[in-house]
């Protein structure tokens, strides 16, 4: 039996994407003028969240490569054949299926979509993203072309949102909130991490549906940390059980058809004792200092510069564990960083109209010493054409949460 090296299969109907056309084909118009720009004939994508923002498509790897090929005149994504046609129905554009049976298919799919009777002479990639397995095959493949780094440019475009990205953006940070206050009910001494994020995470899940019947579900998560656990901002939840008087760290992560937000709140369990109720002041301070001077015009820099001043002021710039912020779209704790836009010593960038960015200082106060522990408030806000719009309401501080239930 002769088994094909790739294939399209139009399997079912199209399915109604989280954007419009409109949308998308703007996306991919303003690539080809990055292209354009850039003098280059063709751009082979591979990370998941450019596949995704141009196509509509989240893939699911499991170790394979998946792709899409723009062209002036083309867009096609190319998918693993264990995937069938969905790919197809959750694309806005065409599609072409690689079989296993021969190594190496993928790039024979690549080939087919653009032909061989005229090869490109510069070939846009994702220099974040290819490894050198499949640079050397690209590099085997199209002897006479040269390939020249996209990742770049195309994260800049994407830190600018479109207003129906700011949308589904604020649904994510209004489910956050609601998932948030689902946890906050289940906090008393003798509960788990992990039974508590459950009934956060499953709130938000069923909020998502209500709101967009018609999506893919995948990815929305919890981490709600305790004690010791609380000292990293991206450590996983635990089977550890809550104390009275324990410091928690609340994070809930709805996702969206690929769009990432957060709500992040220090919480205490029934009681605080003094030095943890200074630290936990003190980074509150921060986090308020930090909401005024989100603005547009304000360099990215200026803005941490300011913040660790005030951090030093109040005697706790030597905690501090990382950047006091970041753009929020087409990411998740994976995939999709746009580290041009966050609030680094190292980061110039200047805030505009429809950047999406958080507010999330954090400090940690390592085991033994007095107020021990992480912490770390979060609010995302929307850049307007003179001001700021905070879309997180879920309210932070110890007025708020220090919770008796």
């Amino acid at each position: 039996m002769e088994r094909p090296d790739f294939f399209e299969l139009k399997n079912g109907e199209k399915v109604k994407l989280p954007f419009s056309d409109k949308e998308y084909q703007n996306r991919v118009a303003s690539l080809r003028k990055v292209m354009d720009e850039n003098k280059m004939d063709m751009a082979i994508l591979t990370s998941m969240h450019n596949v995704a923002y141009y196509t509509g498509f989240i893939y699911c790897s499991f170790g394979r490569p998946y792709g899409c090929v723009v062209t002036q005149n083309k867009i096609v994504t190319i998918s693993a054949n264990i995937d069938a046609s969905q790919p197809w129905r959750r694309s806005h554009c065409d599609n072409v299926i690689y079989t296993d049976w021969k190594r190496d298919n993928f790039l024979r799919a690549t080939v087919s979509i653009i032909g061989r009777d005229d090869p490109p002479k510069t070939i846009g990639i994702e220099n974040d993203h290819v490894t050198l397995d499949i640079k050397d095959k690209l590099n085997s493949i199209f002897t006479f072309s040269n390939f020249k780094d996209i990742s770049t440019s195309l994260m800049r475009l994407r830190m600018i949102k479109s207003d129906e990205e700011i949308e589904i953006i604020k649904n994510g940070a209004r489910i956050a909130d609601l998932g948030a206050e689902e946890i906050v009910q289940h906090i008393k001494p003798g509960q788990s991490e992990i039974e508590i994020a459950i009934q956060g995470r499953d709130r938000m899940e069923r909020e998502i549906v209500k709101t967009y019947p018609g999506a893919e579900y995948m990815d929305t998560w919890v981490w709600f940390q305790s004690g010791i656990n609380t000292d990293g901002a991206h450590n996983p939840k635990t089977n550890r059980k809550l104390q009275s008087g324990d410091i928690l760290s609340l994070n809930t992560f709805p996702m969206i058809s690929g769009y990432y937000t957060a709500l992040e709140r220090t919480l205490f369990v029934e009681n605080v004792d003094d030095a943890s109720l200074k630290a936990w002041d003190a980074n509150v301070k921060v986090h308020k200092r930090g909401l005024e001077l989100i603005k547009p015009g304000v360099k990215c820099s200026e803005i941490c510069a300011e913040l660790n001043e005030l951090f030093a002021e109040l005697g706790y710039l030597q905690y501090r564990t990382f950047g006091y912020g970041h753009s929020f779209g087409m990411l998740s704790h994976f995939y999709g960083r746009e580290a041009g836009l966050e609030l680094r010593e190292d980061i110039d960038t200047v805030l505009e109209k429809n950047m999406v960015i958080s507010m999330e200082p954090m400090i940690m106060i390592p085991d033994g010493k007095p107020g021990a522990g992480g912490y770390r408030e979060h609010d995302i806000l929307v850049i307007k054409e003179d001001g700021t719009e905070n879309i997180t309401k879920f309210p932070f501080g110890p007025e708020h949460n220090v919770i008796k239930n």
